[in-house]
C-alpha cells in the first residue's frame, strides 16, 4: 500500500519538529522586531526549543526501534543516543553564546540563534537517516548553516579567510562523497542503505567488488574532510582561529559527533557485507588504522609549536579524532564492541571540549589577544577559573580520574582486545606527548607573572557553563560505570536491522 508521511506516527520526529518549527517562527519573529531591540529573546527561545526537543529524546529511550518512509529515516537506540550529544552540545553553545555578547555580531544576533538551529537540525537528521538522499540533505543543511556561522562576523578578515577556506574544501569534501554515493546508487540501483548492502552482498566477486571499495574510499576522503582526520585536517586550525569560539566549540563537538555518526550508519549498514570478506580486514581496517595513528601523531606534534589558544584546541581536536577512528579500525573483529568506548569518550570529549573553550573565551578577551600567554598567571588572578582550565586539560591529556581518562582507557582497551598492540602503542605515546602542549598552559597560569591583579571578568551564565563542564568531567571520571551500563544495555543490533513497526496500521 501507498505510504505518505501523516500515514507515521510523527510524535517520534517530536524532538526534529520542535527544532524546525523553532527556527522558523524564530527567523519570523527576528523579521518583526525592530533593529533596535536585543536579539537576546531570540536566543533565550532557541535554547528552551534544544531543551525540550532533549526531553523529547529522553522519553523515546527505552522504545521499539521505528522507521518511516520505508526505512528511510530511523528512530533507534543509535540515533537517541547521538541526538541526546548533539542537543547537548548545542544547548552549551547556545548558553555560551548569550554570556559572551560578541559585539562583531550584534546586527546579525538573530540570524545567529537560528542558524545554530538548523545546523542542528542538520546533524539529527544524518543521524536517523537510512537513505542516501537523507543523508546528504543532513548534511548539507549541517555543512551551509555551519559555512555562514564561521563568516558572520564579515568585518574581520580572519573571519572572512576562515568562511572562505571552510566553503572551498567543505564543498570539495562534499563532492566527493556524493562521487562515492553515486558509485554506490549506480551499483545498487538503490539509495536505501539496507537495499545497498543487500545488493553489495550479491555482487561481491569480479568488477563489482572493486567498484564498492571505490566508493567506499570516495566517501571515507569526504568523511576525512569533514571529521578533520588527517591528512585531511588543513582546514580546522584557520577555522576555529578565524571563527567566534562559541561557533569553534560547535565545530568541535556538534558537527564532529555529526560526522561519526554518519560514518557508522554508512560502515555498519551500506558496508555491512565486507566485513565478511578477507580483504576487509587486508585493506580497510589497515587504512583506517593507518588514518588514525597519522591523526594522532600530527595532531599532538604540531599542537607543539602552537602559541595560539584556538590553534592549539584544532590541533588537539585532530588527535581526538584519531583516538576515535580506532574504534572504526577494529569494527569488522567486532562490529558492537565499538559503541561503548566511542560513545563514553564523545560524552566526554564534550564536556572537557567545551569547558576549555569556554575558559579561553573570556581569558582571551579579557588580555586582549588569543595567545597562551593570555593565561599568565590566572591562578593569582582567578584562582577558580585557573582550577577549572587545569582540570579540562589534564581530562584531554587522559590523567586518572577524569572523564578523559576513561575514555582513553577504554579506547585503548578495546584496540589491545582486538589484537592491535602497535596501535594501541601509538595512542599511549601520542598522549604522553600531548601532556607538553597541555601542561604548557598549566605552566603560563601557575608559573607565569600576571599582567594585572584584576581577576577575569565572567558572567554568570558562562560561570555556569564551566561549572557544568567540570561537574561533567569530574562526575565521569569518578563514576563511568553508571553511563557505561546505560549505552551497553542499549538495543545496538537495531542498527543492522529494518525496524517492522513503522508501517501504518
Amino acid at each position: 500500500m501507498e505510504q505518505i508521511l501523516l500515514d507515521f506516527d510523527l510524535r517520534v520526529m517530536a524532538p526534529e519538529l520542535v527544532i524546525v518549527s523553532a527556527a522558523a517562527l524564530l527567523s519570523i519573529i527576528d523579521l518583526l522586531l525592530k533593529e533596535s531591540r536585543s536579539r537576546k529573546v531570540i536566543g533565550w527561545f532557541g535554547l528552551a526549543a534544544v531543551v525540550l526537543a532533549g526531553v523529547f529524546v529522553a522519553m523515546a529511550f527505552g522504545h521499539e526501534p521505528y522507521q518511516i518512509l520505508a526505512d528511510t529515516y530511523r528512530i533507534d537506540s543509535f540515533s537517541l543516543m547521538f541526538k541526546a550529544i548533539l542537543l547537548a552540545g548545542t544547548a552549551g553553545v547556545f548558553l555560551f553564546s548569550l554570556a559572551s555578547g560578541k559585539e562583531e555580531w550584534k546586527s546579525r544576533e538573530g540570524e545567529y540563534y537560528y542558524l545554530l538551529l538548523t545546523a542542528l537540525l542538520g546533524a539529527m537528521v544524518m543521524v536517523s537517516s537510512a537513505d542516501l538522499i537523507t543523508l546528504f540533505v543532513g548534511l548539507e543543511l549541517l555543512s551551509l548553516s555551519s559555512y555562514i556561522l564561521v563568516g558572520i562576523r564579515k568585518e574581520r578578515g580572519e573571519a572572512n579567510e576562515a568562511a572562505w577556506k571552510y566553503v572551498v574544501l567543505g564543498g570539495v569534501s562534499s563532492a566527493f562523497i556524493l562521487y562515492g554515493m553515486s558509485f554506490a546508487y549506480g551499483l545498487a540501483g538503490s539509495t536505501s542503505l539496507f537495499e545497498i548492502s543487500q545488493r553489495f552482498a550479491e555482487g561481491m566477486g569480479g568488477s563489482g567488488h572493486l567498484f564498492i571499495y571505490l566508493s567506499l574510499f570516495l566517501m571515507m576522503v569526504g568523511f576525512g574532510f569533514k571529521v578533520a582526520f588527517a591528512p585531511f585536517h588543513m582546514w580546522a586550525p584557520d577555522v576555529y582561529q578565524g571563527a567566534s569560539t562559541p561557533i569553534a566549540a560547535f565545530l568541535a563537538i556538534v558537527s564532529k559527533t555529526a560526522a561519526f555518526a554518519f560514518i557508522i550508519r554508512v560502515l555498519l549498514v551500506a558496508y555491512s557485507p565486507l566485513m565478511s570478506d578477507a580483504s576487509w580486514l587486508e585493506v580497510v581496517s589497515w587504512m583506517l588504522m593507518i588514518v588514525a595513528a597519522l591523526s594522532m601523531i600530527l595532531g599532538n606534534t604540531i599542537a607543539l609549536r602552537q602559541t595560539n589558544a584556538k590553534r592549539l584546541m584544532a590541533y588537539s581536536s585532530i588527535a581526538q579524532a584519531g583516538y576515535l577512528v580506532v574504534p572504526f579500525a577494529t569494527i569488522g573483529l567486532v562490529p558492537f564492541d565499538l559503541f561503548p568506548s566511542m560513545l563514553f569518550y564523545l560524552v566526554a570529549y564534550l564536556f572537557m571540549t567545551f569547558g576549555a573553550f569556554v575558559v579561553i573565551e573570556f581569558v582571551t578577551k579579557d588580555r586582549g589577544h588569543g595567545g597562551i600567554s593570555a593565561f599568565a598567571g590566572l591562578s593569582r588572578r582567578s584562582p577558580w577559573l585557573a582550577a577549572a582550565m587545569t582540570l579540562f586539560l589534564i581530562s584531554l591529556a587522559g590523567l586518572p580520574l577524569t572523564a578523559g581518562f576513561f575514555g582513553k582507557f577504554y579506547l585503548i582497551t578495546s584496540t589491545l582486545f582486538n589484537n592491535q598492540e602497535w596501535l594501541a602503542a601509538v595512542m599511549i605515546l601520542t598522549t604522553i606527548v600531548s601532556y607538553y602542549y597541555y601542561f604548557g598552559i598549566v605552566r603560563q597560569m601557575y608559573f607565569r607573572p600576571p599582567y594585572s591583579d584584576q581577576k577575569v571578568p565572567v558572567p554568570w551564565l558562562a560561570t555556569i557553563a564551566i561549572l557544568l563542564g567540570v561537574g561533567g568531567t569530574i562526575g565521569l571520571g569518578l563514576f563511568p560505570e553508571p553511563l557505561l551500563t546505560f549505552i551497553g544495555e542499549l538495543d545496538w543490533t537495531s542498527v543492522l536491522s529494518i525496524a517492522s513497526n513503522g508501517a501504518p496500521q
